[in-house]
């Protein structure tokens, strides 16, 4: 696949920029094509069953994830939760967990860099060419999820939340700008992409930028609306730059809420339980019963 070099990312905070109409075509899918949902398992915890899925991607293979349903009839909000690099499904089994409890049936899936079919790598970024290409199934894939959520009759399909987090917070954003039935996301300790935070680095030569340019969330991000948008950033940050959190959130459409902690990459206690109370007031979920 060839991902082009025809745009940019802002060069500048605040400067708006949109992706160009070839590449926003390059997150399209047949929602028509059968998904192909296999169950593997189910395990039933206090409150909720966890189900063991896949599901076939329209970009090859098989997406692993886990669907987190609350007990009761529902109707319920819909969640889908994204995980970090290098990562996968396994590490979302905790928050999965507490989001279902307060009434959400919860999503779940790994990136294609961390599904069992992926090719064995050192690391999760190759800084080739292949990092766009997974960049744009991984988004895809993400929409095949949505298409599970609101295909279920205990999900309102006009209460979807999406969160990610540290890459995955830059990967919701670019989300965002292709994907409109999800109502409110959070963006948690996020960048600009893959090229804003390895820019500088001697790995990241012009023709991997170029790349992923055309498909940096700083470029998506900004066609959100009407969908609301929360930034969780911390100052004290190991591995996000303010600078590159700050562009990421200037670039994002209104309305949006940017709240900074003084802490590093791991946010804690506080902005999480914040982060629940804030979708509760967007997709109508019991803040209350989500339990750290």
């Amino acid at each position: 696949m060839l991902i082009g070099t025809a745009c940019s990312s802002p060069a500048e905070p605040g400067v708006a920029q949109q992706p160009t109409e070839e590449a926003i075509a390059l997150f399209d899918y047949d929602s028509s094509l059968p998904l192909d949902l296999q169950t593997h398992g189910i395990e039933s915890l206090d409150g909720l069953t966890v189900h063991d899925i896949s599901f076939s991607s329209p970009k090859g293979g098989r997406v692993p994830g886990y669907l987190f349903v609350p007990d009761g009839e529902g109707p319920f909000a819909g969640m889908l939760i994204m995980h970090g690099l290098p990562g996968h499904r396994d590490q979302l089994r905790g928050r999965g967990s507490r989001y279902a409890r307060t009434g959400a049936v919860v999503a779940a899936i790994s990136a294609p860099h961390g599904r069992p079919d992926a090719s064995p790598r050192d690391y999760a970024v190759t800084f080739t060419p292949r990092d766009s290409i997974e960049q744009v199934q991984y988004i895809v894939d993400l929409r095949r999820a949505i298409d599970i959520l609101v295909s279920r009759s205990d999900v309102d399909p006009s209460r979807i939340g999406a969160v990610g987090g540290s890459y995955s917070g830059g990967m919701a954003g670019l989300l965002s700008g292709v994907e409109d039935r999800v109502a409110a996301y959070a963006f948690v300790v996020g960048d600009g992409g893959l090229d804003e935070h390895f820019r500088g680095s001697p790995q990241a030569t012009p023709g991997w930028l170029n790349s992923l340019a055309p498909i940096s969330p700083l470029l998506f991000v900004g066609r959100a609306a009407p969908a609301e948008l929360l930034y969780q950033n911390g100052r004290l940050d190991e591995f996000v730059r303010p600078e590159d959190a700050e562009r990421f959130q200037m670039a994002g459409s209104e309305p949006k809420e940017i709240r900074w902690y003084d802490r590093g990459h791991d946010l804690g206690e506080e902005a999480e339980l914040y982060q629940v109370a804030w979708f509760a007031q967007r997709i109508g979920i019991a803040a209350d019963r989500y339990v750290w």
